[in-house]
């Protein structure tokens, strides 16, 4: 008969094969007295794994990266509101947004775009208190972030964080104030240009090539979000060219790092120390950290940043032409081979694009060569060429394209947009010799003044309807054809049908503004 013996490791064999966890059991069963074993056990270190680490970044950077103070001569604001770092979607709220899109149904369910106190959250600290000013005394306005962008004191912020200010006070890293100047600013891209006047060098840091950017890339937002020092937050790029309604600009960069209230103007960097982004929005239904943060990306502020520090402002590149996207509709309506390009609504009289004969119901395709995917390119197209600049414009008029050359002008300050309101047929008035155009599921009648007619009936289940016409607008023109009676209309259905065109193009004109709608044409 063999004998069996229990064998016990050596505790050099447990250290190699056991994980921390289980170490002191296995050294407990080993027969090593339990305090010895707790005494071993809270030594023990273990090497962890290599992860990213944002430190050195992060070293480089900071004393570059400040807080902007500002006061103004209005009435103080809550601390709540200071920070100044928000997003209610081009000031138009969730109602912007289609019923059945998430988010809405998210604040509907939990609150307002700040959590259930989001309204009483956003009246708290904005505007004059009881009607009262604050007379010539200077108060905290808001507080915000920015960032050197030169040695000898340029540095860029939000406008929104000191568009309204007076004074303004640059807190460097160290807690050291100093006092700086408004050098410019740009509304239309939220940005501004501060400068300190001091002999010293300041660290600064420079902006990115931000195409090679990419959705998924690791970036770091640095700020100071309480005026508490400086704070680091890491995430990724989760998209890139978001529109978010704040402008005719919008090209932003979607960031998931906690981008903190007051981080307004601070930037976002990549792993090599260059700024993709400048903070300038955040969507939140805390009010807090958690959401998503939209930064201003470099290739647009380095432009607009050079031209503020050179100028004090931004001259822009303007066509003077009101335009619409192109939809799938509109492009059949127009023989167009797909969706795209910029429809033109309405040129502005006396301005470059109706100098050089672009007319209402063209499509521009491209300029320069360069194709146009939309309103927004065109419109980012042309801001960035300088004034005075010859482009050539590819015109998609009456079923083939035309290239126009035209003399590029200087957008103005204050864009004027002129609406006639006599142009309205007045509510109360009953419409003469109306007749039902029962294909389209509208009912029209002669304009009083004798251009267009006038809608004075749209059947709810109808494709018009659908489309957002209204009782009381006016129909100025049918395939860029000025009709001024229903048989006008009729007359250019019947040959657009025999073109083989299942959808005309109705150009709609209201007290807001004029405006193209792509109908479907009934063959029966």
């Amino acid at each position: 008969m063999f004998k069996t013996q229990t064998l016990r490791p050596s505790l050099k064999t447990v250290l190699k094969t056991t994980t921390v966890a289980g170490l002191a059991a296995v050294m407990l069963s080993t027969g090593i007295p339990a305090a010895v074993t707790q005494s071993f056990a809270a030594a023990v270190k273990v090497e962890a794994p290599q992860v990213p680490s944002f430190a050195n970044v992060v070293d480089a950077v900071s004393p570059a990266v400040v807080s902007v103070r500002v006061q103004s001569r209005a009435n103080p604001v809550s601390d709540d509101a200071s920070n100044g770092f928000s997003f209610d979607f081009g000031g138009r709220g969730l109602d912007q947004l289609p019923d059945d899109h998430p988010l809405k149904r998210f604040f509907k369910e939990f609150g307002g775009p700040n959590g259930p106190d989001g309204d009483r959250r956003a009246e708290r600290g904005h505007g004059p208190r009881d009607g009262k000013r604050g007379g010539g005394r200077l108060h905290p306005s808001s507080q915000g972030s920015g960032f050197f962008i030169s040695e000898d004191g340029f540095l860029v912020t939000n406008n929104h964080v000191v568009s309204d200010g007076s004074a303004f006070t640059v807190i460097l890293n160290d807690g050291t104030e100093l006092d700086a100047k408004l050098v410019g600013k740009d509304s239309r891209t939220d940005l501004a240009v501060l400068k300190v006047d001091d002999k010293r060098k300041f660290t600064y840091v420079s902006f990115a090539d931000d195409t090679k950017v990419r959705v998924g890339d690791w970036v770091v937002a640095v700020g100071n979000p309480f005026g508490l020092g400086g704070t680091v937050t890491s995430g990724i790029v989760s998209a890139r060219g978001r529109d978010i309604g704040s402008g005719p600009y919008d090209d932003y960069l979607q960031v998931d790092a906690a981008v903190n209230r007051g981080n307004s103007g601070g930037p976002t960097f990549n792993l090599n120390g260059e700024v993709v982004g400048i903070n300038t929005a955040i969507f939140s239904p805390s009010g807090g950290n958690v959401g998503i943060a939209f930064a201003i990306p470099a290739s647009v502020a380095k432009g607009v940043v050079e031209d503020l520090m050179k100028d004090g402002e931004v001259s822009r590149g303007w066509l003077g032409v009101q335009i619409q996207p192109v939809d799938k509709d509109v492009a059949e309506s127009l023989g167009l081979a797909e969706a795209g390009g910029a429809l033109v609504v309405e040129p502005q009289a006396g301005s470059p694009g109706e100098k050089a004969g672009i007319k209402k119901g063209d499509v521009v395709t491209a300029v320069n060569g360069d194709l146009i995917k939309g309103p927004r390119e065109l419109a980012r197209m042309i801001a960035d060429m300088r004034p005075g600049s010859t482009v050539e414009v590819t015109l998609w008029r009456d079923g083939k394209a035309e290239t126009v050359k035209l003399e590029i002008g200087t957008l103005p300050e204050d864009k004027q947009a002129s609406a006639d309101a006599d142009q309205m047929q007045p509510e109360d008035t009953q419409p003469s010799s109306e007749k039902a155009l029962a294909d389209l599921g509208v009912s029209v009648s002669p304009a009083e003044d004798g251009t267009g007619v006038t809608i004075s009936s749209v059947d709810p289940d109808s494709d018009a309807s659908d489309r957002g016409v209204k009782e009381g607008e006016k129909i100025v023109s049918v395939n860029n054809q000025e009709v001024s009676s229903a048989d006008d209309i009729l007359k250019v259905l019947d040959s657009a049908r025999k073109d083989g065109r299942t959808k005309a193009l109705f150009q709609i004109e209201a007290e807001a503004g004029s405006r193209f709608v792509a109908l479907p044409i009934n063959k029966g």
